[in-house]
């Protein structure tokens, strides 16, 4: 019988020729924990992959960032599967992330929801202990549109019109068929324990994944509705735009239509900006301290700039006030989990300076900032520092991950201060049951600007990006149902212009590079999207902070 040898996490191992992944992995058990699929040869592919000789395998745990996106998406799948048998005349559409949660919408059905969604969600339970399986299956492309055309899904066939790949992988659960847009489970009892809630207007899936227990989805996430309504706000302008889904972008995207929907698309960010500068204004009389926060890669630098630009408008002048020049020295930085210093942590500030410098300003008074130097990590010499008085209309804009916090800034009382969350809150979709991650978009957007403008290559920038989510985790999530007002900085084209630089910077990162399977996924998915070239991207375009041409100085 002939043989093969692998790598199978450090031992060599001999198996029969055709062996598959699962012969390694004991089926489900792993000292790590449930594993849902493998790395192999750098490469994410699924437990029942075929083995090949002289490769190398690591298995990937439900825990791990791959495994996570391999969990939700194959739970995903069995809820869609729910709906066919117990509702099939119901449309599921999914809906962004709620930290643990995905949040959906439902239409076509006129059940009330709590019954609807205990009947779905039995009808999961009962799929997952029979062990439903999930099969994969390379289809010609034609033969997968005839398929998605004859069940009237539009929005499939949309995506497949430019897909130039002579074949393509399909995903069958049960008779609920969907294009593979990665890896899932071999089958349901792989699946992490999962948790449905009413959450009107629609409903909420939660994954036990990544700390989260089975214990913590007992109740639903709290309410958000802040987020909820930016969400639904972003989703109507794509509704004006007539760009529901990367479909009907690529269609665009392929004339010249794709000039008006920059253009709309742009004055949209215009408008909102706008409203929240006459919301600053309507509260002039008592707002003094404009405060910024958002996650990395949100725009907020641009979107200040915007937002200081309307309110010189209105007439108000505004005076940046920068934290960074606030950072205690360096050696006293407080340390991470990870045993090095933790520049994103709130201690890392000298708080008593700033409130004391913040109150003595509102108070009409003449200050001496400091000014921090970088290159010593140490507060500049007090001759490098500034004097700052506020005059007459003056109102100071602080941007910053901390900007929500309260403790960043207790000396100033609350009515004094409008706070601001500024994320890149994508609501464009591969279709109706595939969401795009807005962790991805941010991601595409720090990959292209390290790139450009900070010397950093994409495999420096994918290794450090699980650093950045867990601050983002810490320090700005738990705050942004705080904010006086929302703006979501995503452009419903901007991936299609993301791909011209992303592409060719991701296709630099070695293959025996720990950040190439990262690298490769996200090659995998900029093929779903046609390219447009930036020479249309206005000059004031938050889009511009990332690949460069800006009206502003950074």
């Amino acid at each position: 019988m002939a043989t093969i040898t692998v790598d199978f996490e450090g031992h060599r191992v001999q198996l029969p020729a055709g062996a598959k992944i699962t012969e390694l992995t004991g089926r489900r058990t792993h000292p790590r924990g449930m594993p849902v699929a493998a790395l192999m040869n750098q490469r994410l592919v699924g437990l029942e992959q075929e083995l090949v000789d002289g490769a190398t395998v690591q298995v990937v745990t439900k825990d791990d960032p791959e495994g996570a996106r391999i969990a939700r998406r194959s739970v995903c799948l069995l809820l869609y599967e729910a709906f066919r048998r117990v509702a099939p005349a119901a449309r599921v559409i999914c809906g962004q992330s709620l930290g643990a949660w995905y949040y959906f919408d439902v239409e076509g059905v006129d059940e009330p929801l709590a019954e609807l969604v205990g009947r779905v969600r039995a009808e999961m339970v009962r799929l997952r202990g029979e062990d439903l399986r999930f099969e994969s299956e390379r289809v010609p492309t034609e033969r997968a549109i005839r398929l998605f055309e004859a069940q009237g899904r539009r929005d499939r066939v949309s995506l497949l019109q430019t897909w130039w790949h002579e074949s393509l992988r399909l995903v069958r659960v049960g008779d609920y068929t969907d294009i593979q847009h990665g890896p899932t489970v071999p089958s349901a009892g792989y699946l992490p324990p999962f948790a449905l809630h009413p959450y009107p207007p629609g409903f909420v899936l939660g994954f036990a994944i990544n700390g989260c227990t089975a214990q913590d989805l007992e109740r639903p996430p709290p309410p958000a509705p802040g987020m909820l309504a930016i969400y639904q706000e972003t989703k109507a302008w794509n509704r004006v735009l007539g760009v529901a889904n990367v479909g009907d972008l690529n269609r665009v995207c392929t004339t010249s239509a794709y000039r008006d929907v920059i253009a709309v698309a742009e004055g949209f960010h215009e408008k909102k900006i706008t409203m929240i500068a006459d919301a600053i204004n309507a509260r002039r009389d008592r707002v003094k301290l404009i405060l910024v926060a958002g996650p990395s890669s949100s725009g907020k630098t641009t979107f200040t700039k915007r937002l200081a630009v309307q309110l010189q408008v209105i007439g108000l002048r505004p005076v940046a006030v920068s934290v960074d020049d606030y950072y205690i020295d360096r050696e006293r930085t407080p340390l991470g989990e990870d045993g090095k210093p933790d520049f994103e942590a709130l201690e890392a500030v000298d708080l008593e300076r700033f409130n004391d410098d913040l109150g003595r300003l509102l108070r009409g008074e003449e200050v001496q900032t400091p000014r921090y130097d970088f290159v010593t990590g140490k507060r500049a010499d007090p001759s490098k520092w500034r004097t700052m008085r506020l005059q007459e209309g003056d109102v100071m804009i602080v941007e910053g991950i901390h900007g929500l916090n309260e403790r960043l800034t207790r000396a100033v009382p609350a009515e004094a201060k409008f706070r601001i969350y500024v994320s890149a809150l994508t609501q464009l979709s591969l279709d109706d049951q595939n969401r795009l991650s807005t962790a991805d978009a941010r991601l595409l957007r720090r990959i292209v600007r390290d790139r450009l403008y900070r010397g950093h290559t994409a495999a420096t920038t994918i290794a450090t990006w699980p650093n950045v989510r867990r601050g983002e985790e810490r320090h700005i999530f738990p705050f942004q149902e705080s904010a006086d007002a929302m703006m979501n900085t995503a452009l419903v084209y901007e991936t299609a212009v993301l791909k011209v630089y992303a592409q060719r910077f991701l296709l630099e990162v070695p293959m025996d590079h720990p950040s190439f399977p990262e690298a490769y996924r996200l090659l995998k998915f900029l093929e779903m999207f046609v390219p447009i070239f930036p020479d249309r991207v206005p000059q004031n375009s938050i889009l511009r902070e990332f690949i460069g041409g800006s009206i502003f100085h950074y």
